[in-house]
């Protein structure tokens, strides 16, 4: 059975190899070095307990010194194992944004082992650009994105450099790298 450590430590190691070495996210090393990252993970089953774990992740995030914690990756290893199950949550996720009076304050960026873009056939290697080892959901300070985009001023690039690195990398090369980090 997978246990919680497991999970942090696996996910880690997604975010060190994966993310920040492709560069990915030209905005992720400082946070990893810098050791403002949350990893929490709600072994949860049920949606409801998900819910209750998100809540409790953004009202942390809202009020956090962002020189102890800029940003939070809440994992699911337990519960949407269907990506449209997920993609269905992130109404939910976004319904608590404007509940909790957080628009422009945090936004939610989404991963998924089965992420897949709308306008791409599942087995496409540029899926994952946002696939991950399981659900999660990243809860990002805006203050942070300003910041950041501030130093990165062609953030609309990102995106489509991602997937050309993907694409160049080739299948069986990202699959590699993926399973590499679930093995840690």
């Amino acid at each position: 059975m997978l246990t919680e450590n497991q999970v942090v430590t696996q996910t880690r190691q997604w975010v060190q190899d994966i993310v920040i070495r492709h560069n990915l996210c030209p905005f992720a090393y400082k946070p990893f070095r810098n050791d403002v990252i949350r990893y929490h993970v709600c072994m949860a089953a049920q949606e409801d307990a998900i819910v209750e774990a998100l809540i409790d992740e953004l009202k942390q995030l809202r009020g956090a010194d962002r020189e102890k914690l800029e940003t939070t990756l809440l994992v699911t290893p337990n519960y949407f194992h269907r990506f449209d199950d997920y993609n269905q949550f992130l109404n939910i996720a976004d319904a608590l944004i404007k509940q909790f009076n957080l628009e422009g304050t945090i936004q939610i960026a989404s991963f998924h082992p089965d992420y897949q873009f709308s306008d791409l056939e599942a087995d496409d290697v540029r899926n994952y650009t946002n696939r991950s080892l399981y659900p999660m959901f990243h809860l990002i300070l805006e203050k942070s994105i300003e910041e950041a985009r501030e130093s990165y001023p062609d953030v609309d690039v990102i995106p489509e450099n991602n997937m050309k690195l993907l694409a160049e990398m080739g299948l069986e090369e990202v699959q590699r790298q993926w399973a590499a980090c679930k093995s840690s």
